[in-house]
């Protein structure tokens, strides 16, 4: 396939997938609760003559093309569910939905992987195998997620999938830019729940009571300790609270505090050890005080890992995509959280960080991911429609071999 051909293919659709982003931009939808978007998106897949299966995982919708030879099974994948967030972009196709946003645009991912079903339902007779169009709902339903749903239902069986990819719009890099690595993309994304216990009393005779608050205080800063000495310099660990609530009144010892927080680790040993030290330590320092610990860790997304092999297919496309210019090797995983995660685990796959940031603009003045004026910019898409036809294509070859 030559990249005129490529290039007039995404051209040709392009105000079509554009048109698709602004439309699941108006009407964003969080986790679990996608049912206008997966709907346009089946209904789209159905009229390019794909097999079509609908509520996979959920609200999930699988589109499979089938090639006109016969080979292997690679899939593409996108998230469709938006933020609880206020939009304050001034777009003229702003949520429509209040309190809804696509504030890290899983929009423009589905908008771009429909591009592609267009885009390569035009090449079927190109096609040696099986492409699977994989449309996942609720990635952003930490620590959950939705990719586990939809693989429990099948979605990386019959044809079984040989290879995965999929790309995330990226505001610190500029569009024209893709990033990527191999081995770890993200961090394990863990959710730490925790309850400190004592003993409330007048806030004048402390000693008759055993006071939650200053217990709580001692329980975080000896939990940092985990990082600076349970975990070598070489790797690295985040332990962080994002939520603290306690007491009742300014004059009464607090009996109780709840803090709710994240882990993030990049190593599976890690990522072990920090759990055991965190019940052990909190429970430790909260007896020693005379309270109580209870302690609920939620075990999360994974790490992403990037396949080596999968991953060179992805970085020979982005070079023939955009250059040597074009290709941002990335030295350090996101210490973000990312539920492709999962698929990851089952399948070799690769993950990829697509530049959305407009040419001139600099990285501290453009919104990052999760901020209510997030927008990735239009001129990225083509470029995301065209990595995921090219890659596809690209793997399918690899793997035909």
């Amino acid at each position: 396939m030559t990249h005129q051909v490529m290039h007039e293919l995404v051209q040709k659709y392009r105000s079509t997938f554009i048109g698709y982003w602004k439309d699941f931009h108006k009407h964003p939808e969080p986790s679990h609760k996608e049912v206008r978007t997966a709907a346009k998106v089946a209904e789209i897949l159905k009229n390019l003559g794909m097999e079509v299966k609908e509520g996979v995982g959920g609200t999930g919708v699988v589109g499979l093309l089938r090639g006109t030879q016969t080979g292997p099974t690679i899939a593409l994948r996108a998230d469709m569910d938006a933020l609880q967030i206020k939009e304050e972009t001034g777009c003229d196709f702003a949520s429509m939905n209040e309190g809804v946003m696509h504030a890290c645009g899983h929009d423009s991912h589905t908008a771009m992987l429909l591009g592609a079903a267009h885009v390569l339902s035009e090449l079927k007779a190109h096609i040696r195998g099986n492409i699977k169009f994989i449309f996942q709902p609720a990635e952003e339903d930490s620590p959950v997620g939705g990719a586990p749903a939809m693989i429990k239902d099948g979605v990386l069986e019959d044809p079984k999938v040989e290879a995965i990819f999929g790309i995330h719009v990226w505001p610190t890099l500029e569009t024209g830019v893709m990033g990527i690595k191999e081995g770890v993309m993200s961090a394990a994304s863990d959710r730490l729940k925790m309850s400190i216990l004592g003993k409330s009393t007048h806030a004048a005779t402390p000693e008759f009571g055993v006071d939650a608050v200053v217990i709580t205080s001692q329980v975080i800063s000896a939990l940092q300790t985990i990082i600076s000495r349970n975990v070598s310099p070489l790797d690295s660990a985040v332990i962080t609270f994002g939520k603290i609530e306690g007491g009742s009144r300014y004059n009464i010892v607090a009996d109780r505090v709840d803090l709710d927080g994240t882990v993030r680790t990049f190593n599976p040993d890690t990522r072990k050890l920090v759990a055991e030290k965190i019940s052990q330590i909190a429970e430790g320092v909260s007896s020693s005080m005379g309270g109580d610990c209870i302690v609920d860790y939620k075990w999360g997304y994974p790490p992403t890992m990037n396949d080596p092999s999968v991953t060179q297919i992805a970085k020979e496309t982005i070079l023939e995509t955009l250059g040597e210019n074009g290709l941002y090797e990335i030295s350090m995983p996101n210490p973000g959280g990312e539920d492709f995660a999962f698929f990851s685990e089952k399948v070799p796959a690769a993950f990829a960080w697509l530049g959305c940031r407009p040419k001139g603009i600099p990285p501290e003045n453009f919104p990052k991911l999760h901020n209510n004026k997030f927008l990735p910019d239009e001129e990225a898409l083509p470029i995301g429609v065209t990595y995921l036809c090219q890659v596809a294509l690209a793997a399918l070859g690899a793997l035909s071999k």
